[in-house]
């Protein structure tokens, strides 16, 4: 089996650790023909990220919060069964934790500023409305 290409980087220069990875194969349903029968194809990913020494603090902290539903027991779990190969799947596996814990970890969003609308913008507005409404007026036929 070829070498796994990596390290899989979650962002800057905070990468998935390969020691705190573990992982399960089992058969894979699907296209293959005989050779699904035989082959553990399916892959699944595990990463204790209650455990893990990788992260930062704070960047932990925001992961537990925003993957608890997806958590079991503090555990991280990605499924892949796509491709026939094992090692595709792997690697489509690793793509998928470290974008899950790239978009768990990202900070908020800057809260919205409220802002007033200028008194300029909303007189045109408004002369524009009676506008509309003076041609509309005058499409009536009153004085036929």
């Amino acid at each position: 089996m070829g070498a796994m290409p990596g390290p899989y980087v979650i962002r800057g220069s905070v990468a998935l650790p390969e020691a705190e990875l573990s992982w399960r194969f089992s058969r894979s349903s699907g296209p293959g023909g005989q050779h699904v029968n035989t082959s553990d194809s399916r892959v699944e990913l595990l990463f204790d990220l209650a455990a893990t020494k990788a992260l930062p603090g704070v960047w932990k902290e925001r992961a537990l919060e925003r993957l608890a539903p997806r958590l079991v027991g503090g555990v991280l779990a990605v499924r892949a069964s796509e491709h026939r190969s094992q090692l595709r799947n792997r690697e489509m596996a690793l793509v998928r934790m470290a974008s899950l814990l790239a978009e768990a970890t990202a900070p908020p969003p800057r809260p919205r500023r409220a802002t007033k609308i200028p008194r300029g913008i909303n007189e045109r507005r408004l002369r524009e409305k009676k506008a509309r409404s003076e041609t509309k007026r005058g499409r009536s036929g009153r004085d036929w």
